[in-house]
């Protein structure tokens, strides 16, 4: 390769007296041409550091052979889960993965969406920022013919790809595990009220405790917008009821820590005063030596898998169209 410049398939076929064509197709394992041929070829693009156009492959192909996947924080272990299991799919499908983190802030959301377009990604995975009220983004990726399948934090539609976790079932475990143990003043620390996912929890819990033959108290449901301060104006509002709860069921793991470290501070004993169970069943709670009653796996994995299969299926059969798949996965409560 002289002058640094990049070796053609033209160079290869004049060092060997054949076409073009068929070094092009012999690089491509193409069956017309035999295996000495192919062999021959391979040999001599290696010795002369032949590399493939990817441009002009991507031109032919009409792909980019990326994936554009947005997330809401990374840091977030379901997250880190699920964006490993996704690599691994793409790897396998020889993609290229590009990430974006929405931090929930809607519009960074957006603003990664319209550069995945820029970029030509050949499809999206979501899961969404919990600030999203827009999905307005869905009819600027469909007339690009872009395929986009949520995951986790879906929206309220019917005429889009999702993967998600069933909330009910781990919350009426839940609720059957408090009650097996005496508990009857049970409280929610949901996030906010606009989130599909919170809705899903209030109904859910409310659902639980009527099956337990227990009254709804509207004083024992907080929502939380899942910041920090958040979630200790949350916890104060239980703290400070007459009638204080005996157990918390919360939005997720990383709200039920800010609310043992608040009413450790309140002077509430952990599993004793007071009892803890919350979505996500990250791994973190080994680590402590008195951890919550219990958490709610949501099976990352599981989500991440089906919902880059949906995608890789959109983007293999060109169906961009084709009819939306409704995936769930049953919570499961797992007790520590």
């Amino acid at each position: 390769m002289a002058g640094n410049k990049p070796t053609t398939i033209k160079e290869i076929a004049r060092k060997l007296k054949i076409s073009p064509s068929t070094v092009s197709r012999a690089l491509n394992d193409h069956p017309s041409i035999g295996l000495v041929t192919t062999m021959r070829v391979k040999k001599m693009a290696e010795e002369m550091a032949y590399e493939p156009n990817q441009t002009a492959i991507f031109f032919k192909q009409r792909k980019t052979f990326t994936i554009g996947v947005i997330l809401p924080k990374l840091s977030e272990p379901f997250f880190s889960e699920a964006i490993s299991v996704i690599e691994n799919v793409a790897e396998e499908k020889k993609y290229t993965v590009l990430l974006g983190q929405s931090l929930d802030d809607e519009n960074r959301e957006l603003n990664i969406i319209q550069t995945f377009k820029k970029h030509r990604v050949d499809g999206i995975l979501i899961s969404m920022s919990k600030n999203t009220g827009d999905t307005d983004f869905l009819e600027l990726l469909a007339k690009t013919e872009i395929p986009i399948v949520f995951f986790d934090c879906v929206p309220d539609l019917e005429h889009v790809h999702k993967v998600y976790s069933d909330l009910a079932s781990g919350m009426i475990e839940a609720i059957e595990a408090f009650v097996d143990r005496g508990h009857r003043k049970i409280a929610l620390i949901n996030g906010p009220e606009s989130l599909l996912a919170s809705k899903e929890r209030a109904e859910a819990f409310q659902n639980a405790l009527e099956k337990k033959g227990i009254g709804a108290d509207s004083s024992f449901v907080v929502n939380t917008d899942l910041t920090e301060q958040g979630n200790e104006d949350a916890m104060d509002k239980i703290c400070s009821l007459a009638d204080r709860p005996s157990a918390v069921v919360s939005f997720n793991d990383f709200v039920t820590l800010d609310l043992i470290r608040y009413a450790k501070q309140r002077g509430i004993v952990l599993n004793q005063d007071m009892f803890f169970i919350s979505y996500a069943n990250y791994p973190l709670w080994k680590y402590m030596d008195n951890p919550p009653m219990g958490s709610i796996e949501q099976y990352p994995e599981k989500q991440a898998q089906k919902a880059a299969e949906i995608l890789f299926d959109c983007i293999d059969k060109k169906e961009y169209t084709n009819k939306p798949q409704d995936v769930v996965f049953p919570s499961k409560l797992v007790l520590k």
